[in-house]
């Protein structure tokens, strides 16, 4: 007879094999398999063959290893970034070769080493865990290490560190990751005003973030501005999940206003002011979408839209019409263009469709009132 909880055994056999990164893929794993052969193998060859006995012996500390394992497995990581494994790993190194001058006792100056490690990454805000590793090779390294004396640091630590980061640097370009990892730019009010922005008047604030962090007393591996973009969209993808079927194609506007490409700016004037709109899509000579345009474009006199026209918004028709939502609040988006695959247009929605369509899922008289 089945054991009435296999079922439950069964899966938490394999717990040990899943993924323990946020958002991990095979995709990712093995991206970081081929960064770190690439990085690695040619961070010995360069050092080796610029300042060891040729490129066919390489010139490389180990814990280069455990910086490519940051640098290509978790690029986003603040103890990946660039100044991190540069800075990290060669000030480690130093305080170690420090505490190998000064202190005899082995024991005793490996401890001192990776303590002043630590404390001189935190200072300098490079914290890098590989760099306790250097600390530790420059204390127990042995004649070689005491041969480059206090050089160390500098070669071979430094060297591969900083050929190492360009190789990464190269590497992410061209597999299209972000790095150095660039925190999204926090939302503005582009009213100029001293409001918040819209986005933030509701929900949890960077206050509460703040009393999370101090509440659960421990350190996480993400950016504080990280975490807040992160918690945003857990929010937004729940509103979506929970009220996914309204789809762009609901609530979106048929009949759209649109003008070509070749068109006049006192033409586009005229449409935007005669239908009481904001936005325009522009197309050219095919129907295609290419833009849009609205007052704030045909404020200065311009000969011809055509240098005037914005990148536009747009959406699929089955798209969630939620998901819009962080577009149509960034304070400059009045309207969202559906396309299809050809990128013609077959609608377009505003904030106020949206809106609308927010205040049917409220309760009845909550959107009773909100009508009101």
């Amino acid at each position: 007879m089945q054991h009435p909880d296999s079922r439950k055994m069964g899966p938490s056999r394999f717990r040990l094999f899943s993924p323990i990164l946020a958002g991990a893929t095979l995709h990712e794993r093995l991206m970081a398999c081929l960064g770190a052969l690439i990085g690695i193998g040619l961070t010995g060859v360069i050092s080796g063959y610029l300042f060891g006995q040729g490129p066919h012996l390489p010139l490389i500390v180990a814990p280069m290893g455990a910086s490519a394992v940051l640098l290509f497995a978790v690029p986003s990581s603040p103890l990946a970034q660039p100044w991190s494994i540069i800075g990290g790993n060669t000030i480690s190194a130093m305080m170690g070769i420090i505490a190998a001058y000064l202190i005899h006792d082995p024991i005793i100056a490996i401890g001192v080493g990776v303590s002043l490690a630590i404390g001189a990454m935190s200072f300098t805000r490079c914290l890098h865990p590989p760099g306790g590793a250097a600390a530790l090779t420059a204390v127990l390294g042995g004649p070689v290490v005491a041969g480059w004396g206090f050089l160390f640091p500098f070669v071979p630590v430094a060297l591969n560190s900083c050929i190492l980061v360009g190789l990464g640097l190269l590497f992410h370009k061209f597999s299209k990751r972000n790095y150095p990892h660039v925190v999204a730019k926090p939302a503005e009010n582009t009213h100029q005003t001293r409001d918040l922005p819209s986005v933030l008047r509701v929900g949890f604030g960077e206050e509460d973030v703040d009393a999370a962090l101090a509440a659960l007393d421990e350190t996480f591996d993400i950016d504080r501005a990280d975490l807040s973009r992160l918690l945003r969209q857990v929010e937004l993808q729940a509103a979506v999940r929970s009220h996914g079927d309204i789809s762009c194609a609901d609530i979106m506007s048929r009949d759209v206003i649109a003008i070509g490409e070749g068109a006049e700016p006192d033409h586009a004037r005229h449409l935007l002011l005669k239908h009481n709109i904001r936005t325009l899509p522009v197309k050219d000579r095919e129907g295609r979408l290419i833009g849009t345009i609205g007052l704030r474009e045909l404020s200065e006199s311009i000969d011809s839209i055509a240098g005037a026209i914005s990148k536009p918004a747009v959406a699929d028709a089955a798209d969630p019409a939620l998901s819009l939502l962080p577009v149509l609040t960034d304070g400059r988006t009045h309207a969202v263009i559906v396309v299809d695959a050809d990128r013609r247009v077959l609608g377009l929605i505003s904030q106020t469709d949206l809106l609308s369509a927010m205040a049917r899922l409220l309760p009845s008289k909550s959107a009773a009132s909100l009508v009101a």
